[in-house]
């Protein structure tokens, strides 16, 4: 095992026993509404404009935008994806329509090119950024979708979000705007839009969201 697969392993297995625990926290109205309802509505909005028939959300959680994605959009296939079983046993629940899959981002469970778009928001800063976004490149077509919204604190409150995503009980990390559209175009994505997410009436410090929407060369 190399240096990255061990450390992959290693936050697989933290962030997976982390949210195991938490997943019925996580479907609390408020707390969807505030923090996860907004970059969602970014996704399914590309998703519409792409057109894209095959779709994986990559570490959905306990499925609510996986499972809006079936209901608003109407898919010829969609995928929920995550290391957790926790939030997957309540993401089952949610619908039957869905094909829910057990597994890490970095070892996605698809065929090459099997896919027409990989979404995926509040995840992004648990994965190990490289390998998930090279699976990403793999199980894509070419001219394939990704979108990618996670927190991109700025200032202090960037200093304070990486202490704390860098300890060693939650150790992962959320990469700048900068660094995200650098890692897409190092995985040979084009990157095609990088914005923030709104949530007004909330100041954008509060909780600082950016999607970035690739394509796959």
């Amino acid at each position: 095992m190399n240096g990255i697969e061990a450390r992959s392993r290693a936050l697989n297995h933290v962030v997976t026993d982390f949210f195991g625990q938490v997943a019925r926290a996580y479907d609390s109205r408020t707390l969807q509404r505030i923090v996860y309802r907004p970059p969602q509505d970014q996704v399914v909005t590309e998703l519409r404009a792409a057109g894209s028939r095959r779709i994986a959300d990559i570490g959905c959680g306990t499925g609510i935008l996986t499972s809006r994605i079936e209901r608003e959009l109407h898919p010829e296939a969609i995928y929920g994806v995550d290391a957790s079983e926790g939030m997957l046993e309540r993401a089952r629940k949610r619908s039957t329509g869905v094909r829910w899959l057990h597994g890490p981002a970095e070892q996605l469970p698809f065929e090459d090119g099997a896919l027409d778009a990989v979404v995926t928001t509040s995840a992004f800063h648990f994965f190990d950024h490289s390998a998930a976004l090279r699976e990403f490149h793999r199980v894509l077509a070419p001219g394939g979708l990704v979108a990618i919204a996670t927190a991109h604190p700025s200032g202090a409150a960037a200093n304070a979000f990486q202490q704390l995503t860098r300890s060693p009980k939650f150790p992962a990390h959320a990469p700048s705007p900068q660094e995200t559209r650098k890692l897409l175009e190092r995985a040979g994505f084009e990157v095609a839009d990088q914005r923030k997410v709104h949530r007004p009436p909330l100041p954008e410090s509060l909780v600082p969201d950016v999607i970035t929407v690739a394509r796959r060369q």
